[in-house]
């Protein structure tokens, strides 16, 4: 186990014992505190290596906290967390001596990143993080007459300052056709403004996207940060009825007001919407509101999945071991005749995500040498059992039953294939470290348990 301790200060129990449950898979040590009270008790008892400390407490605020701490000297490194942040309350930490700022909800990813960094004493100008870091490909990889296609259909609609909807299954690259839309647009100079309605609880997507106003503190939200620019609005059809009603109307009108605000914010962007679900059923069930789907659907794009351009496999598998040899400083490896065609003919039902992941799990579990068929095949682990060789009794019980049964058999099953390692699983499941934890706490399932065995 590291020997780093970290103090985890949060008034959120919930987010207490999240963060303290990744970070100790991490192999930190980990303390947390409730208020600023028991933070200063940790603080001066236990010596921690860092502090990850809220802003909003009940006693004291964090921002009065870290200045307690900057007054008293040997100030360790302290990261600010706040689902209220402001660019000002930013530049207010850093002056006083906090090493970075994250905003909630938090995305586990960018917490790693910035922890690890934050232990190494690395600005972000300088690191090149061992967690949460992804390739960010700015163009659809493939010579395929369809990856020719779809680049040529892009650089088309980018010409004009048309709305675009794109659909395509999970992981098929639909964000990375989005972005290199609006680099080819007219307004390639001017922001590109991101927002995930499936990774965000219910209660801050509202403030997420419209923004919010509290007082004399302003939180800006996606909407207000595209201005002059591109929203890139992904996974459109998980926005709630009421939201997309709100959305709407502040695109007709061209102007938005904050949450818990007055005065109205013109608008001037461009919307690009992704949904990896069938749209027009979505909008015949009522999940989305036909005038909406009107609006955004004034371009149509479908990104087409792996399994139907195949021939982009070695191009797509030779860009990923580079770039992760570059950036993540992992060992290069080749692929062996025999690998690289199993690698052709396999059907990728996760796309061009699980590709990358194949990749990256061959990377950082392997060893050195030529990378051949049977290494591959335990990369790609356990095909799904087809439908025709389960239990009939699967299929007489309600979907969600069906569904909870087999998430739990799977989970558990890579769990024990990797020793209780959560970060490992997350790999192989390719789930993002928040919504896998709290998928393991619905399921019952306690990796700890596992990975005493």
């Amino acid at each position: 186990m590291t020997s780093e301790r970290i103090l985890v200060v949060d008034d959120e129990p919930d987010i207490r014992r999240l963060v303290q449950e990744i970070l100790e898979d991490e192999q930190y040590r980990v303390v947390t505190a409730k208020d600023a009270a028991s933070a200063r008790e940790a603080y001066s008892n236990e010596r921690p290596d860092l502090v990850l400390l809220d802003i909003w407490m009940p006693d004291t605020d964090g921002i009065s906290l870290l200045k307690e701490w900057s007054r008293a000297g040997a100030l360790v490194p302290v990261v600010i967390m706040s689902g209220h942040g402001t660019v000002d309350t930013a530049v207010e930490a850093t002056r006083l001596g906090a090493f970075d700022f994250i905003e909630k909800p938090l995305s586990m990813g960018k917490l790693l990143a910035t922890v690890d960094r934050a232990l190494q004493g690395v600005g972000d100008e300088q690191a090149t993080s061992r967690r949460g870091e992804e390739p960010q490909v700015s163009i659809p990889i493939g010579r395929s007459a369809l990856m020719r296609q779809l680049r040529d259909d892009i650089e088309r609609i980018a010409a004009t300052d048309s709305w675009v909807l794109i659909s395509g299954e999970e992981g098929c690259g639909k964000i990375v056709a989005a972005r290199y839309l609006h680099q080819k647009s007219a307004r390639s100079n001017q922001p590109l403004a991101e927002i995930s309605f499936a990774a965000l609880p219910a209660k801050e997507i509202a403030p997420q996207l419209f923004g919010r106003q509290e007082a004399s503190e302003t939180h800006i939200g996606a909407l207000e940060r595209a201005n002059g620019g591109t929203l890139l609005l992904h996974e459109v059809s998980d926005l709630e009825l009421a939201t997309q009603a709100r959305l709407l109307g502040a695109l007709e009108d061209k102007r938005l007001v904050r949450v818990g605000g007055g005065k109205p914010v013109e608008l001037n962007v461009r919307i690009i919407a992704t949904s990896k679900q069938d749209v027009d059923r979505a909008v015949s069930e009522g999940r989305l509101r036909e005038e909406l789907y009107y609006r955004l659907n004034v371009m149509r794009l479908h990104v087409p999945p792996l399994r139907q351009h195949r021939e982009d496999v070695p191009e797509l598998v030779s860009y990923y071991v580079d770039w992760m040899v570059e950036h993540q400083q992992l060992p290069y490896r080749r692929f062996s005749t025999a690998a690289m065609n199993r690698l052709r003919n396999y059907t990728w039902p996760g796309n061009v995500r699980e590709l990358r992941n194949v990749v990256q799990r061959l990377l950082v579990l392997g060893r050195e040498g030529e990378i051949g068929e049977q290494e591959l095949e335990r990369a790609l682990g356990a095909q799904p059992t087809p439908t025709h060789a389960l239990p009939e009794a699967q299929f007489n019980q309600p979907l969600r039953v069906a569904r909870d049964q087999f998430e739990k058999a799977y989970l558990e099953y890579h769990l024990k294939r990797t020793h209780g390692n959560v970060s490992e699983l997350a790999l192989v499941a390719d789930m993002e470290r928040t919504h896998l934890y709290r998928k393991l706490k619905s399921l019952g399932i306690d990796p700890k348990s596992i990975r005493t065995k």
